[in-house]
């Protein structure tokens, strides 16, 4: 079983950046495909982007495109999101969730969740 912990989230200004972190334990993360998921406040949850095993191959929700960027360090066992230009509609509880399998948009396709960050975005 692999364990995930968020952390990076916080307050920022509209424009504003921040990096939010997956670390995981348990397992080593290169065996997984890790995907982030928000839950603004009072909504679904929703996708947000997703990068395959090796990191060779991305996908983002159409809202972040752009503005966001998921990458890894296998060697750091830690995926993170690069969120630049960062909107009020970016509010939300950021998860890190993971497959082994291949990368995915829906929710139900992940395994193992993080407990979440808070992103606040102040307009």
């Amino acid at each position: 079983q692999v364990q995930l912990v968020e952390s990076g989230g916080g307050l920022v200004q509209a424009g504003g950046s921040l990096r939010l972190s997956c670390a995981a334990s348990g397992r080593t993360i290169s065996s997984y495909a890790i995907g982030w998921f928000r839950q603004p406040p009072g909504k679904e949850r929703e996708f947000v982007a997703a990068i395959t095993q090796s990191g060779g191959s991305t996908n983002y929700a159409d809202s972040v495109k752009g503005r966001f960027t998921i990458s890894r360090d296998n060697a750091k066992n830690t995926v993170y999101l690069q969120m630049n230009r960062l909107k009020p509609e970016d509010t939300a509880v950021y998860y890190c969730a993971c497959t082994a399998f291949f990368i995915a948009t829906t929710g139900g396709s992940y395994n193992y969740w993080g407990q979440g960050t808070q992103v606040t975005v102040s307009s």
